[in-house]
């Protein structure tokens, strides 16, 4: 529309001016110039036009995503203040639990600090009983005991006999295997100790013990009870005759028949390694130094009878027990008058030797205890465990005997205590004749939860037995001089206890027990110069006591231990 006016106003000019300038070529030139800018420049503008209608849609797009953005972000802003509701709902909620549990805490302090008051007030009313019987010379009364009961049956579900930690040939010598297991009896001690103090300090204690084993699982057992006064003693300690004598002044005199104060054994194997025992009389605990302290003590035991005199043959055990740091010296002396009447050839004196060596640790390694040492007897001491108790010995038998033991635990869960022992004797029971053996346990425990663990017991024991030809049968060839082998034990009893974390040796202890025994074909037969036990019905030899043929057994059982 533009360029039609444009036009039509230059062809006017043109006829205009024609009587002025006819054919001006240069004028219409330059129009022509001047047109063609002029499309140029309307182009440009169209141009210019449609970017413009481009940025104004861009715009209106910029603006939606502008206000779709402002949407979100509200959206986002809604969420993020639900999320803070939440959050401040989750931490009230969190304080008030944190209260409870403050207010439970609280409660439970409570409750310890009664219960605590309580023991307090029953100590102070018992420490004043304790006073007024004292004062009045009135005696303190304790009661300690230890008992064990259990059964034992095997695969065929018939009972057990001969089964014990001394049941293999090597046990007539004191070679115990691992007692997890192979325990059927039922067995009771029971300590009452009166104790009176005088207001000088000194006191005297009186000890009753009896104690009562039986095989029986009957609940009435009179006819086969073995009940006996182990131990009844007197003591009198912190006397006012030894005040102020460096070497006396702590020591304890005692008389009458008892355990020695000092016997200690290793538990894992049921078997003492000192076992000082008899009736008589000696003083503990004399100082000659500071580090060093000796009891000395003289027992005496009988042996039997002299046919047909019937004149009683009694032993004596004269000790020195003598502690240095973590040292233990042990020397004893043995005499038995006439003991050769009685049985041709015993030994009629001997002596006894002990180096003891204690840890209050895990041989240096680690936490717990440990304990080595070596035994030598001759004569009557040739019997290196219970001192003085065994008078068939002979006048050259010999024995030596090495033992280690300790426990620690493993991790927080597993514990293990291994023991070791093993003894060479010679000219023991008859002249010419040589044993030895070597025992082997391991003890494990697992704690599944605080009242609850698993026990695994390994045993492994090797004896050569070889009794001489000087035997009363010598010439019954169906006795054996001569035995050797193995023995193998594995016992594994699910365990209740009070506290699974105190250690090995928490009591009471309820326990299943299943055991697995193999041992040598060549052990069976073997009776110390006597003809073999043997099967009734087959007429084969048998294991030692126990009446089994063959090689190897399972056991299962169930059985309850406790001291206090």
């Amino acid at each position: 529309m533009q360029k039609t006016t444009l036009s039509a106003s230059i062809a006017l000019a043109l006829l205009t001016g024609a009587t002025a300038h006819a054919a001006d070529d240069a004028l219409l030139k330059r129009l022509e110039e001047l047109e063609r800018r002029m499309e140029q420049a309307e182009r440009r503008a169209q141009q210019a036009e449609t970017q413009a209608q481009q940025a104004e849609a861009r715009a209106r797009q910029a603006e939606a995503q502008a206000r779709q953005a402002e949407a979100q972000a509200r959206r986002d802003l809604t969420k993020t203040r639900q999320a803070e509701i939440e959050a401040k709902q989750a931490e009230i909620q969190a304080k008030q639990v944190e209260i409870q549990a403050q207010q439970t805490e609280m409660q439970a302090q409570q409750t310890e600090m009664q219960a605590q008051q309580a023991e307090v007030l029953a100590k102070e009313m018992a420490d004043r009983e304790a006073a007024m019987a004292k004062a009045a010379g009135g005696p303190e009364f304790s009661f300690k005991g230890y008992a064990r009961a259990g059964f034992l049956t095997d695969d065929t579900g018939h009972n057990v006999d001969g089964v014990g930690p001394y049941m293999t040939p090597a046990g007539n010598l004191g070679g115990p295997i691992g007692r997890l297991g192979v325990e059927p009896d039922k067995y009771v001690e029971a300590v009452f100790d009166s104790k009176i103090t005088h207001e000088s300090g000194a006191y005297s204690k009186y000890r009753l013990m009896i104690a009562d084993g039986v095989l029986t699982n009957n609940d009435w057992t009179a006819d086969e009870s073995n009940l006996n006064v182990r131990q009844v003693f007197a003591e009198l300690g912190n006397l006012q005759s030894f005040a102020g004598s460096s070497i006396f002044q702590d020591s304890v005199l005692w008389a009458g028949k008892r355990f020695d104060r000092n016997n200690f054994d290793i538990h894992f194997f049921d078997s003492d390694i000192i076992f000082l025992a008899g009736t008589g009389a000696g003083i503990y605990d004399v100082k000659p130094t500071e580090n060093w302290s000796t009891n000395v003590t003289l027992y005496a035991r009988n042996f039997g009878t002299i046919e047909p005199t019937n004149e009683e043959v009694q032993s004596y055990i004269l000790t020195a027990n003598n502690y240095v740091g973590p040292w233990q010296f042990m020397l004893s002396g043995m005499w038995a008058a006439d003991n050769s009447e009685r049985l041709a050839n015993a030994a009629e004196n001997g002596f006894h030797l002990m180096l003891g060596h204690s840890l209050p640790n895990f041989y240096g390694y680690s936490e717990g205890f440990a304990k080595t040492g070596i035994l030598y007897g001759r004569g009557l001491g040739a019997q290196v465990k219970v001192l003085g108790g065994q008078g068939d010995l002979t006048d050259d038998a010999q024995s030596v005997r090495i033992y280690s033991f300790g426990v620690t635990p493993l991790s927080n869960n597993w514990r293990i205590g291994p023991a070791f022992m093993a003894q060479y004797s010679q000219d023991y029971l008859y002249k010419g004749d040589e044993y030895s053996w070597v025992s082997l346990n391991v003890r494990l425990e697992q704690i599944i939860t605080q009242n609850f663990l698993m026990a695994y017991e390994a045993t492994y024991q090797y004896q050569d037995l070889d009794t001489g030809r000087n035997i009363p049968f010598p010439n019954d060839p169906t006795v054996k001089t001569k035995a050797s082998g193995n023995f193998f034990k594995f016992t594994i009893a699910p365990t209740f206890n009070l506290d699974t974390s105190a250690g090995f040796f928490q009591r009471p202890a309820l326990r299943g027990l299943i055991s697995y025994l193999n041992w040598s074909d060549g052990l069976n037969g073997f009776n110390y110069g006597l003809p073999p036990n043997t099967d009734p019905q087959t007429g084969e030899n048998t294991f030692a006591l126990t009446g089994w043929t063959g090689n190897d057994r399972w056991l299962f059982g169930l059985q309850m231990e406790t001291w206090f």
